[in-house]
């Protein structure tokens, strides 16, 4: 498993194509895939769409995403960091926020190799 992970538009889905060899057919969108397609996908874009999904079907995206882990541990996930800057006012957000931080850290804990971009600049933290 690998986690691309870095603020929106800092080209982690480009490093993924060009740094990882995946193609654009490769990759799933967690905004509106399939939930079950993510269990066999080379690769899922905007995991952290997915988790607010995953809520809003309520279905728990701590254990979705374990099972992620367990069934294809060598899937490249990519997901936006999205817990810095001011605490939303709806509970809603902030709910998803913290789901969507958890979620990463069972990845990122479940990973080879976490990459955080930047300015389409790559830094290995794991």
């Amino acid at each position: 498993m690998i986690m691309i992970t870095g603020g929106a538009f800092q080209g982690k889905k480009n490093f993924a194509t060009e740094r990882l060899g995946l193609q654009e057919t490769d990759i799933l969108n967690g905004e509106n895939c399939d939930f079950e397609k993510v269990f066999s996908a080379k690769c899922v874009t905007n995991y952290h769409l997915l988790v607010k999904r995953l809520i809003e079907e309520k279905t728990d995206p701590l254990e979705f995403t374990e099972k992620l882990c367990a069934e294809n541990p060598k899937i490249v996930v990519i997901i936006n960091e999205i817990g810095c800057g001011i605490i939303p006012i709806e509970k809603s957000d902030r709910i998803w926020r913290e789901q969507t931080g958890r979620a990463g850290c069972i990845i990122a804990e479940n990973s080879s190799a976490v990459i955080r971009i930047c300015c389409g600049i790559p830094t290995i933290i794991k």
